[in-house]
């Protein structure tokens, strides 16, 4: 068996299926609770399933994987033949996911450095790819952290939402929580800062939304060679028409993807979510 450094992550990353099966990247699922049904992300239960079940105001809960779900994970990837095993994840602040990896690495029969990257979403997925492409050009783990950690402090992720309703239920608002009562009543921009979700600017209709969330993204970007991901929940024509855009604004975009978000993450926005990811190389 060859030798090699193992990426680990978790299904919030939302990386596209080829991606995994290219670089060899294993997702633990998070669960959705629907109803009296938990449910795997990402192979029990669809986006779609989720936004209709939001729609008809079903309860709707999420959960992080075992610190066992995790455990076996790693003895899995060690008989593979990994020496060694990079855990990246979603941010703490939004599921304990992290903390029970910490956990189950304490067990695990090779080394594994397990990684809160504050980010979710591309975010996430990027800093996997970051490090995946690291150990495959012979990498260690610390070489593999440090690429992650690297692609993870010059990404940005930016994101509007119908309504900040869910994310209150959700208690996934962060510091726009004083915000609420007069956000409610506008078109919310909200970005990721520190590993929390906070306001970005507030929009009065959801077309000039949209339009600032798209002139962000640009600025962002800038000229050097960035990978850009849409996401969306049940918002499909919106996406990709902010996509097509983007390709037309960003003179050194690289890789761009465009994807439904899953139902942990959908389970706290809503139906309606586009958000932008923009992550230079």
């Amino acid at each position: 068996m060859s030798r090699h450094v193992a990426i680990v992550t978790d299904s919030t990353a939302y990386l596209p299926r080829a991606a995994i099966e290219r670089h060899h990247i294993t997702a633990v699922p998070l669960t959705v609770v629907l109803g009296d049904q938990a449910l795997e992300e990402g192979t029990e239960i669809s986006a779609r399933s989720l936004a209709q079940a939001l729609q008809k105001r079903r309860p709707v809960t999420t959960s992080r994987p075992s610190p066992s779900t995790f455990a076996e994970t790693y003895r899995k990837v060690a008989a593979g033949g990994a020496s060694g095993i990079v855990s990246l994840h979603l941010s703490s602040e939004f599921s304990g996911t992290y903390d029970a990896a910490v956990l189950a690495a304490k067990e695990a029969p090779i080394p594994v450095r397990v990684v809160d990257t504050g980010m979710v979403a591309m975010a996430l997925g990027f800093c996997a790819l970051a490090a995946a492409e690291t150990a495959e050009a012979g990498g260690d783990v610390e070489e593999a952290v440090a690429a992650a950690e690297k692609r993870a402090a010059g990404t940005s992720a930016y994101f509007y939402v119908d309504t900040l309703d869910y994310l209150r239920r959700g208690g996934r608002i962060g510091a726009a929580q004083a915000l609420l009562g007069s956000a409610l009543a506008v078109k919310p921009l909200l970005q990721l800062a520190d590993g929390r979700i906070e306001l970005l600017e507030k929009v009065r209709t959801a077309s000039k939304a949209i339009g600032r969330l798209e002139e962000i993204a640009a600025e962002r970007a800038g000229e050097g060679q960035v990978d850009i991901a849409v996401h969306h929940l049940a918002a499909a024509e919106r996406a990709e028409a902010l996509a097509q855009r983007l390709r037309e604004r960003v003179p050194g975009l690289n890789e761009l993807h465009v994807s439904e978000v899953g139902a942990v993450i959908g389970a706290h926005t809503g139906p309606g979510l586009l958000g932008v990811v923009v992550s230079p190389r």
